[in-house]
Order: structure tokens, then C-alpha cells, then sequence
């Protein structure tokens, strides 16, 4: 076995390189982060935005750096210069960083010509978007192992690998701040990687330099060193279960503070920063007390009683105290006040757990090393096991336990597992071994096992009782999110459920309102404008096809839209893409009466799974293909809004075929509007939109789009609705408003051409930067859909080219737009 010691004394005798060293890996951290949620968006992109595509992101993460962190040890010899290894493991990272930004795109395509879609392919899908992402994280996990054989495994050696830990976390920090806010607000995926990479081969330049000034010297030591202290199994399994705590409850507060704040990428980003910041104070703190108390294992103990603790307040705070706070995030457009607001609430509730996860990382460090074990063995087993945890919480919580238990019960488990932790290295103090060693006198030692053993008892029953106590998400949170404390009085809730995916409510005011809620807002209700829309999103297409036989309808909503295509009697194929199982099982029996049952229909399928993904696989096209997907805000949504998936629309429609896509104007701006519009208008240059009003303000609109330019005969169209076939179709629409065929056609709002001149410096919204998600994640909180709409009409002209009509027709309809 090799010596530190010899080592440091001729290399490093003051330790001055140390600081500079937690400076690299404040470096290895940022990039490691950027790659992360550049990553995500990828995923995103082959997987679909689901809790499969980020249980992949955070498995495979966690997953290559415990492999790395046990193959360091094994395969690379101590007698290597540390920083030399160092430094190549960083530019092998930025490397592959680049590698994987191309790679992951091809492989996704590569996948998508073999076909394949629901529930098995989204999960093959993961597992070849994780082997896309292996090498890179392997490479990732290795670093702080080899940067560990540069201290001894003394006291003062074990609290600078936990400085190393803590600098790590904070330059994360730093990298999930500067990708969030900055590259991918401002570039794109691209830039974004190449900067990571860019750090990643600066840091690597000076740990060559640094290897080349600095001599390492290599010895030989007896076989007797020990290679683990007594009871390193036990931590080791501490550690584990801490690492499956913190990657579970930090996937279960993504959940509930997404539904508080606004489902953003912003929001992701700061609830990343707090929880990193926490494990990063944390562990600047573990790494001070790790090589200055005499027994690490029991801090490392009560860290884990103070987390069981830490977690049920956080609970506590997200469910019954943080959705209750005076905030209206209405009262203010800036969004830099809203994060203000935003941060204060996540550190609130999820930083003191984070603290004592942070804490716990060179707590068991200090508990097993000994003199002449191999710190980068050391570092690597104690790494490997934190994150082999890691890897179980993160796929557990995303995939299995928040769907099968809700946050409620799951939190109620992460509590538990970390009282298990902590009683863990209590066992040692409550049951000591024979022989172990101890100077004190029996009298002493038996007061002190007593003492430890009535204080052990008294805190897990104390968190015993704080688990049982741990408050279901409130209705109001699903049902309106960041918007509950405004309303003073709350509907009925007839259902409430959190699936894998969203979270849903229906609720009911009584007065005929219904409304379909969707991860803290409300996707589809029975409103007047809202019908409306989601009627017109169906007829318009149908009735604009001159023959339509089959539909694609992306997003299944309460089913309105897809209710629509029912009464057409030309259709004989309803293909519905929803990937959260829980809204069509569940929330389409509220909407019964007003999506006509669509359910029960036999024309229809429903297909569970990312709608882009399948359209990518399947081979069949479609007469009509309509999207409803959330708002463009919400994170993972600007997929189904990209130049791209226009273009995959496009070739999935036959000869005539009409696509619709929603388009809000209220909680958004106008760049918002004009980059969805823009985008759509690329894929569709003759696309036309058409309005949907509220009180006559603009409220949301339709695009509608053909391969060549739409032509709508207007007497035939009026034609076909006063046949008997079409009856059912007229009373459809007369219900919402439209009580002729020229009412309908009146909602025109204009052209992609007429438009140009407004979408002149629109962003266009592609896969390489979906720009839109960070544009609409600014503009959540504003309402402008009234001059947005008053903004495009102006544009407007009367379009003879769309439009052909008898005299009268044509004289009716030139005045329902307003003569021009």
C-alpha cells in the first residue's frame, strides 16, 4: 500500500496547494452543474418531460460518479502524480461534455426510427439516454478520489477533503445559478456546454502545470496499516440511506414547490441552488468538527436525527404554512422581486435538511478513516455509497414513491429511513463490543450507555411523532399554486391526486363551474371562454379539412377538445398523447357531459407517453393533428412549441391535412406571444390565427396551419353544417357561443404574412435552445393579453385569398371583421 505521508512531505509539506486545489474543484463544480441541467433539456428532448426523463438525469449522475469513485482506487496507481490524474479526469469531462451534447440527439433519432412508444419504450428511451451520459459522470466521480492522494488520512487530511467536497458544491451553486439564469436564458445548449467544457479544460491546464512544479514521491507501507476503521460497515450504510433521503426529498420539495412558485426552469434552478447551498455550508461545517471531535460517528449519528427532524419541518412549512403566505405574485411584472420571494420561501423550508446532508459527507469520512488507508479508497467507498443511495432516493422518489404514496406519505418514509440512519451509528454506543479498547471504568461507561440510550429513545420518538404528523398537500396548492392565498374562499374538490407526473384537481364552485387543475393552475374548466376555446381547437380544423377521417390530439385536458371530434361523422381514428395516466383514467369522468364521453368511444385510443416522442416513432399520419399542451412557462412544455416538432407535425399529416396549436395571451408578454406565433409561422408560412375573447379582451388564440395555403369555401361550410349528419355539430358549437358558421369564421384574427412586420425580431423557439420556456418563465405573472390581441388585430385585413363566399357571405363576414 502507498504512504501519503512520505508523499506530502516532499511535495507538499505546508499544504500550501490545498487552497488552490478547493479553488479547481470550486471549477470541476460549476462545469459539472452547467452540464446538468444542459443535460436535462437534452433528455427532455429523446425521453419526453416526465419523471422518467429527470429519475434518468439524477440516476445516471449519481450512478457514474459512484462508479468512478470505486474504479479511481483500482485502476490508476498511487504512484501517479494526483494532479496530474486530476487534471486529465477534467479534460476528459469537457471532452465527453461536447461529445454527449451531440451524441444524445443522434442516439434519440437512432431510436426513434426503431419505433416504440408508451410505458416500455419511455424506459428504454432512459436507459439509452443513461449510457449516453455514463462516461462523462464516471469521469466526474473519479475527480475528488484522485485529488484525495494528495493529503494524508490524518485529522487535518480528512478536513481538506471535506473543503474539497464543500468547494465542489459551491462552484455547483455558481454552475446551476449561471445556466438557469444566464446561458440558456440568453444562448443556447451550445454555448452553453462549450463554456462548461471551457472550464473544464482551464482547470485541467493548471493541475497539469501544477503537477509539473510539484515532485511526488511514493513509498511502501506495512501490511499491517488497517484499510477501514471498526464499524466502517455501519457507516457505510449510514451514509447510503443519508444519500437516499436527501436525492428523494429533494425530488418530492421539487414537486410541491414547483405547484407554490410556478413550474419554471427558474424555479428548478433555485430550488437546485438552495438545496446545493445547504449541502455546501453543511459540509464546510462537517469537515471543521470531522478532524476536532473524538467520535465522528456519532455526530454523524445525531446529523441524521437533526434530518429526520429537518425534513418533517419542511413538510410542515410546505404544506401548511409557506402556501399560506400574503404573497399575490400578481402585485408586480419584475420577476427579479418574484425570485426575491421565491428564494426566501425554498430556503425556508428545505435548506436545515440540506445543512446536516451536507454535514454528513465528511462526518463519515472522520468515522473510518485511519492511518494508512488510501484516501482516494477512502473517499471513493464512502462516495460510492452516498451516492449508490443517492441513485435508489432519486429513482424512488421520481418514479415510484410520490405516484404510489403521495408527498405525504412519502416524506413520512424519508423520515423514517433517517431515524434508521441515525440508530445506525448509535448501535456501537448503546451495544458496545468487547474489547474495544476503552480506558473508563465500567461504573462510567454504564452511566454513559444509559444516558446515550435514554436520549436516543427520547429523539426518535420526538421524530416518530414529527413523521406521523407530516400534513397532506393542501387541495388549494394543486388546485391554484402560487396564486392560493388570493382566493379568500375555496371551491369543492371533488378529486385530488398526485401521479407520477403532475398533480391534479377537479374542482366545483356550484354555480356550474368546472375546473380541471394541473400542477397548480387551471388547465380546462366550464367557463364560457374556455369552452369555447376548447371547442373551437376541434371544429375549426374539422370543419376547415374538407374530408377528415383521423385526429391527433395532443394533451388530453378534460377531454373537450377531443369530445369535439366525436360528433364529426367523417371520423373514424381518435389518437389521444397524454403522459400523465391520472387525467384520462381519472379526471375525464368529471368532463363526461361536456367531452360528450369521448372515453367510451371506440374510434379512440389513448396513448400514454410524450406526445413529441410519438409522433417521432409512429408511422401513421393524420387528417387533423391539434395541440393543447400546458403553458408555455411551465418547464418541459417549450418542446411541444419548437420550429422543429412543427416540422415533424407537418410530415405526419396527409395530403390537406390541418394542424391547430394553442397560443395563451394571458400569462404571458408580447415577446412570448410573438416567438410561439413566429415559430409556428416558420413551420406553416401561411398559418392563420384565430381569437378566442373573454369579455371582449384577448384571451388566448389558435393557430391553424396546411403544408399549402388554406382556402375555406364558406357556402359550402354552411352547407354542411345544415345537413342532419352535422346536427350535433351545430348544437356543439351554438353551446359555446358560435351560433353560425360566420360567427365561427369571425374569430378570424389574422395571417402569418399580415403578421410579419410584428414578428420582425420575434425568437424563434428551437430544440437547441428552447429560448421560449425561459422567455414565458419571465412573464408568468403578467396579463397583457387585452393590448397583445388589440395589438394584432390592427394588423389585420380582410383575406380574400382565405375566405371565398357568395356576396351576402362575403358582405357578412367583411363586417363581422370590422369592414376592412
Amino acid at each position: 500500500m502507498v504512504t501519503q505521508q512520505s508523499r506530502n512531505s516532499d511535495a507538499d509539506p505546508s499544504g500550501r496547494l490545498l487552497p488552490a486545489l478547493v479553488l479547481l474543484f470550486i471549477g470541476s463544480g460549476c462545469a459539472a452543474l452547467i452540464y446538468e441541467i444542459v443535460w436535462f433539456q437534452l433528455l427532455q428532448l429523446v425521453i419526453g418531460s416526465s419523471a422518467v426523463s429527470l429519475g434518468v438525469l439524477l440516476g445516471t449522475f449519481m450512478g457514474g460518479m459512484c462508479l468512478g469513485s470505486l474504479l479511481l482506487a483500482r485502476v490508476v496507481s498511487a504512484r501517479a502524480h494526483p494532479l496530474r490524474v486530476y487534471a486529465l479526469l477534467e479534460i476528459g469531462i469537457g471532452i465527453l461534455g461536447v461529445v454527449v451534447l451531440f451524441l444524445v440527439p443522434l442516439v434519440g433519432r437512432m431510436y426513434s426510427a426503431i419505433g416504440g412508444h408508451g410505458p416500455v419504450s419511455i424506459l428504454l428511451r432512459g436507459v439509452v439516454g443513461a449510457i449516453c451520459l455514463m462516461p462523462p459522470t464516471l469521469l466526474m466521480g473519479a475527480t475528488l478520489p484522485a485529488i484525495a492522494r494528495w493529503v494524508e488520512t490524518n485529522p487535518r487530511g480528512v478536513r481538506w477533503l471535506g473543503f474539497f467536497y464543500g468547494g465542489n458544491i459551491a462552484g455547483a451553486v455558481f454552475g446551476c445559478l449561471l445556466a438557469g439564469f444566464y446561458l440558456l436564458r440568453i444562448h443556447d445548449m451550445v454555448v452553453a456546454t462549450l463554456v462548461a467544457a471551457a472550464i473544464n479544460f482551464t482547470v485541467g491546464g493548471i493541475g497539469l502545470w501544477l503537477s509539473h512544479r510539484t515532485s511526488h514521491a511514493a513509498g511502501e507501507t506495512s501490511d499491517v496499516a488497517p484499510l477501514r476503521a471498526p464499524g466502517a460497515g455501519l457507516v457505510y450504510a449510514t451514509i447510503a440511506i443519508s444519500g437516499a433521503c436527501a436525492l428523494a426529498a429533494e425530488v418530492i420539495w421539487t414537486r410541491l414547490l414547483s405547484l407554490m412558485l410556478g413550474a419554471t426552469v427558474y424555479t428548478f434552478s433555485i430550488i437546485l441552488a438552495v438545496f446545493l447551498t445547504g449541502l455546501g455550508i453543511g459540509s464546510s461545517v462537517g469537515s471543521w468538527l470531522a478532524g476536532r471531535i473524538v467520535r465522528p460517528s456519532l455526530a454523524l449519528g445525531a446529523c441524521q436525527m437533526m434530518v429526520a427532524v429537518a425534513v418533517a419541518w419542511g413538510a410542515f412549512m410546505l404544506a401548511a404554512v409557506l402556501p399560506h403566505w400574503p404573497v399575490n405574485p400578481s402585485l408586480t411584472t419584475s420577476p427579479w422581486i418574484t425570485f426575491q420571494l421565491d428564494i426566501t420561501r425554498t430556503t425556508w423550508a428545505i435548506l436545515p435538511a440540506a445543512l446536516f446532508w451536507g454535514a454528513s459527507f465528511p462526518l463519515a469520512l472522520g468515522a473510518i478513516a485511519a492511518r494508512g488507508h488510501d484516501p482516494a479508497r477512502l473517499v471513493g467507498e464512502v462516495y460510492a455509497a452516498n451516492t449508490l443511495g443517492a441513485i435508489v432516493g432519486a429513482l424512488g422518489g421520481s418514479l415510484v414513491l410520490v405516484g404510489s404514496l403521495g408527498t405525504q406519505g412519502a416524506q413520512r418514509l424519508v423520515v423514517a429511513m433517517a431515524i434508521i440512519a441515525a440508530l445506525l451509528m448509535f448501535i456501537p454506543m448503546m451495544f458496545p463490543a468487547r474489547g474495544d479498547g476503552s480506558t473508563a471504568t465500567e461504573p462510567s461507561l454504564s452511566g454513559l450507555r444509559a444516558t446515550g440510550i435514554a436520549a436516543v429513545t427520547l429523539a426518535t420518538i420526538f421524530a416518530v411523532f414529527l413523521a406521523l404528523t407530516v400534513p397532506k398537500v393542501p387541495p388549494g396548492l394543486v388546485a391554484y399554486g402560487r396564486f392560493l392565498p388570493t382566493w379568500t374562499q375555496q371551491p369543492s374538490y371533488l378529486y385530488v391526486g398526485e401521479g407520477m407526473n403532475s398533480s391534479v384537481a377537479v374542482s366545483d364552485w356550484g354555480n356550474g363551474v368546472r375546473n380541471f387543475h394541473v400542477s397548480g393552475k387551471i388547465e380546462a374548466s366550464t367557463e364560457p371562454q374556455d369552452m369555447r376555446l376548447q371547442r373551437l381547437l376541434g371544429h375549426l380544423p374539422a370543419l376547415v379539412h374538407a374530408n377528415p377521417k383521423s385526429v391527433l390530439i395532443v394533451g388530453f385536458g378534460a377531454g373537450v377538445t377531443a369530445g369535439t371530434f366525436v360528433l364529426h361523422p367523417g371520423i373514424e381514428r381518435i389518437v389521444i398523447c397524454e403522459i400523465e395516466p391520472l387525467i384520462p383514467q381519472v379526471v375525464g369522468e368529471y368532463f363526461g357531459p361536456q367531452n360528450y364521453d369521448v372515453l367510451k368511444d371506440p374510434r379512440v385510443e389513448v396513448i400514454y407517453d410524450d406526445a413529441r416522442h410519438y409522433i417521432l416513432t409512429t408511422d401513421e399520419k393524420f387528417d387533423i393533428i391539434t395541440s393543447d399542451p400546458i403553458h408555455p412557462w411551465v418547464k418541459g412544455a417549450a418542446t411541444l412549441y419548437t420550429r422543429e416538432y412543427f416540422d415533424l407535425v407537418k410530415r405526419h399529416l396527409n395530403p390537406g391535412g390541418v394542424v391547430t396549436q394553442w397560443v395563451p395571451l394571458y400569462e404571458s408578454t408580447p415577446d412570448v406571444v410573438k416567438s410561439e406565433i413566429a415559430t409556428f409561422v416558420g413551420g406553416f408560412p401561411n398559418a392563420t390565427v384565430w381569437g378566442n375573447t373573454n369579455d371582449g379582451q384577448g384571451y388566448d388564440t389558435v393557430l391553424l396551419g396546411q403544408a399549402g395555403a388554406t382556402r375555406i369555401d364558406v357556402d359550402a361550410l354552411q352547407a354542411r353544417l345544415a345537413r342532419p349528419e352535422y346536427l350535433r355539430v351545430s348544437e356543439s358549437l351554438i353551446e359555446v357561443g358560435f351560433q353560425s358558421p360566420l360567427d365561427l369564421l369571425a374569430t378570424y384574427a389574422g395571417t402569418g404574412p399580415e403578421l410579419g412586420p410584428w414578428l420582425a425580431n420575434a425568437e424563434v423557439n428551437r430544440d437547441r435552445n428552447l429560448r421560449l420556456q425561459y422567455l414565458a418563465g419571465m412573464g408568468n405573472n403578467s396579463y397583457q393579453g387585452g393590448p397583445i390581441y388589440s395589438e394584432m388585430l390592427s394588423y389585420r385585413r380582410y383575406p380574400d385569398g382565405l375566405f371565398t363566399a357568395s356576396g351576402e357571405a362575403t358582405a357578412r363576414l367583411r363586417a363581422a371583421l370590422g369592414g376592412r
